[in-house]
């Protein structure tokens, strides 16, 4: 958990930018923040959009300002690294894997957080369990990323796949929980009203499994009094509540890049997006 320092401005907050780096620049200079605005960034900073190297050098390049949390993509890219996982159709990511100074990229990202805390707002790259409360999540996040930044982070991170355990209980100990957290923090979009997670769809409100509902509707979700903001989910398109903050509006489908100015007031929150029918994946959708 960070301390909120009250004599900087309020946050603002980028969907996915997947390497889509021309709409990045211009939304960038759209939003035209001050040089001491804290930029977060919601993950998937790279993959499936043309310059995913040159979009993780910008981000980079942006110092202590920039809080960036691991998505999915940004994990996939390290799997890909360390030979776990195999280059999917539609990858980006090679320029990254064969730069001078891949290593260092990679530690980079290999030190990102998987959630971040501050000015009443919780940011993941996907979603959270109803029964996390703010101090659980970042309690298990930081398990996570202790595991992740060891030297045995291989051996985690190949732990990590697939879609059991679906259901939090407190009993969960090792790569189980690790696991867990990061299916949760990294991969939901639906679950069930007890938290059971359904990662059968990527789609829309409409396209939910039987007897499922988003993450964020679920009645007792024990972040309801804070804010959650999050990527990740590019068909349900950017998405702004009191409480819930959709970044993700489908660039590197061809749609827009959004960013959102995190005022504690939800009324002064600001939106700012720019066009990003340059920068379509030629990969479907659905592959993602």
């Amino acid at each position: 958990m960070t301390v909120a320092n009250p004599l900087l401005p309020a946050p603002i907050a980028f969907g996915d930018l997947q390497g889509c780096r021309t709409p990045f620049q211009k939304l960038l200079a759209k939003v035209a923040p001050s040089p001491d605005t804290p930029l977060w960034f919601a993950g998937d900073v790279i993959n499936r959009g043309p310059e995913s190297l040159a979009t993780l050098r910008d981000v980079i390049a942006l110092g202590d300002r920039a809080v960036t949390v691991l998505g999915n993509h940004d994990l996939h890219l390290l799997s890909v690294s360390a030979e776990i996982r195999k280059p999917k159709k539609g990858d980006t990511i090679d320029e990254i894997l064969a730069a001078p100074d891949a290593a260092d990229l990679l530690d980079w990202v290999r030190h990102r957080p998987i959630a971040h805390f501050e000015h009443g707002m919780l940011l993941v790259h996907a979603g959270v369990l109803p029964q996390w409360d703010v101090a659980l999540i970042l309690e298990l996040a930081e398990d996570l990323q202790r595991a992740l930044r060891a030297p045995t982070w291989k051996e985690t991170l190949a732990g990590l796949y697939g879609n059991e355990p679906n259901r939090w209980t407190n009993s969960l100990k090792g790569i189980e929980r690790l696991r867990i957290t990061c299916s949760a923090l990294t991969r939901l979009r639906f679950c069930d009203k007890n938290g059971v997670m359904d990662f059968s769809s990527s789609g829309g409100l409409d396209a939910a499994p039987a007897g499922c509902v988003p993450w964020f509707d679920v009645p007792s979700r024990k972040t309801a009094n804070v804010t959650v903001v999050f990527g990740h989910w590019a068909a349900l398109g950017l998405t702004v509540r009191d409480n819930v903050i959709g970044l993700d509006s489908g660039c590197v489908w061809g749609n827009q890049l959004s960013a959102v100015r995190l005022a504690g007031v939800p009324a002064e929150r600001t939106v700012t997006q720019v066009d990003c029918s340059s920068c379509r994946a030629e990969s479907d959708q659905s592959s993602k």
